[in-house]
C-alpha cells in the first residue's frame, strides 16, 4: 500500500492595528495515524467578545476531533469512517454554536459576539472541509490553486450576481460584512464538502487578515515557491503585516504527501517502485 504522510503548522498574529487578537487557531497531526486537522476562527463582537467566541469554537472542535480515533472508529470500514468523520464535524460545529449562544446569554457584555470558522480534516486520503463566514480554505497541487470555500459575505453575493468584480469587492467598504457565522442563530449552517486526495498537495487555511492583502494569485505563488512548505504560514503573516496588517492574521498549512510503495526483493540488487497515480480529486460531496 502507499504510505501517507501528513504534517501541519499554523500561526496567528495580532497585526499592526488591532489591540486584541480575536482570531484563534488549532492544528494537530496524529503521531500514529494519517490524521490531521487545522481549525481557524475569526471572532467578532467587541472587546474580548470576539476572542471568546473564536476560542470557544476552536476548543470545542479540537476536543471532538481529538477524541475521534477510538476503537470503534478504527475498526470500521473506510466508507463508515468517512461518514463518522463528517457526522463528528457537524456535531462539533453545532456544539460550538450552542456554547457561544450560552456564553452570550449569561454574559451580557458578549451579546454581539460571534465567529467565522474554517476547518479542514484529513483521515487517510479523505479530506473534509467545513466553513461559515469569510475565513477560507485552499488546495494547491501541481495543477495549481483551487479555492475550496466560497465566502458567506455580502460582496461574494454581489460578485455572484454580477454587481461587483472580484477587484471591486477587494476595495468595497462592505467587504467585511458576512452572512453566516457561529453564535448568531440557533442553528449553525456550515457548508461541508469532501474530497479524496490522490496526489501530493498543500492545504492552506486563513482568516481574512490574509486575503485582505493577498489575492489568489499571490497565495498560489507563495505555496508554489516558498519552501519548506510548512513555513509558508510565516510568509503569509509577514506579507500581510508588511502591507498594513489592519486585521488579525491567521494561517495554517497541512502538507499531504503519498509515498509510493517500495518492494524489496531479497538477494536481488534492485527494487521496484510503484508510481503515484496521476489522477486528481475524484469525489466531492456537498451538504
Amino acid at each position: 500500500m502507499e504510505s501517507i504522510r501528513i504534517a501541519v503548522n499554523g500561526r496567528t498574529d495580532i497585526g499592526q492595528v488591532r489591540e486584541e487578537n480575536e482570531d484563534s487557531i488549532h492544528w494537530h497531526a496524529d503521531p500514529e495515524h494519517p490524521f490531521a486537522y487545522v481549525i481557524i476562527a475569526d471572532g467578532m463582537g467587541g472587546y474580548s467578545g470576539g476572542a471568546t467566541a473564536s476560542r470557544i469554537a476552536t476548543e470545542t472542535l479540537q476536543s471532538r476531533l481529538d477524541n475521534l480515533l477510538e476503537h470503534t472508529f478504527l475498526s470500521c470500514s473506510p466508507e463508515q469512517q468517512q461518514l463518522m468523520l463528517r457526522a463528528a464535524l457537524i456535531e462539533a460545529i453545532d456544539a460550538a454554536n450552542e456554547q457561544i449562544l450560552l456564553a452570550k446569554s449569561t454574559h451580557p457584555q458578549f451579546a454581539q459576539m460571534g465567529t467565522t470558522l474554517v476547518v479542514a480534516v484529513v483521515w487517510q486520503s479523505f479530506l473534509v472541509v467545513a466553513h461559515l463566514g469569510d475565513s477560507r480554505a485552499y488546495l494547491w497541487n501541481h495543477y495549481g490553486l483551487q479555492r475550496l470555500t466560497r465566502d458567506h459575505s455580502l460582496v461574494q453575493e454581489m460578485i455572484d450576481s454580477g454587481q461587483l468584480t472580484p477587484e471591486q469587492a477587494q476595495e468595497s467598504n462592505i467587504r467585511n460584512h458576512i452572512t453566516r457565522a457561529l453564535g448568531v442563530s440557533s442553528r449553525a449552517a456550515p457548508n461541508i464538502s469532501s474530497w479524496k486526495l490522490t496526489e501530493n498537495a498543500l492545504l492552506m487555511l486563513c482568516s481574512d487578515g490574509v486575503t485582505e492583502y493577498l489575492d489568489d494569485h499571490a497565495i498560489e505563488r507563495i505555496l508554489a515557491t516558498h519552501r519548506p512548505a510548512l513555513e509558508c504560514v510565516y510568509k503569509f503573516i509577514d506579507d500581510a503585516n508588511r502591507m498594513g496588517g489592519r486585521d488579525n492574521i491567521s494561517a495554517g498549512i497541512l502538507e499531504f504527501s503519498i509515498q509510493p510503495e517500495v518492494v524489496v526483493t531479497e538477494n536481488v540488487n534492485s527494487i521496484t517502485v510503484r508510481p503515484q497515480k496521476d489522477d486528481v480529486t475524484v469525489r466531492k460531496e456537498q451538504r
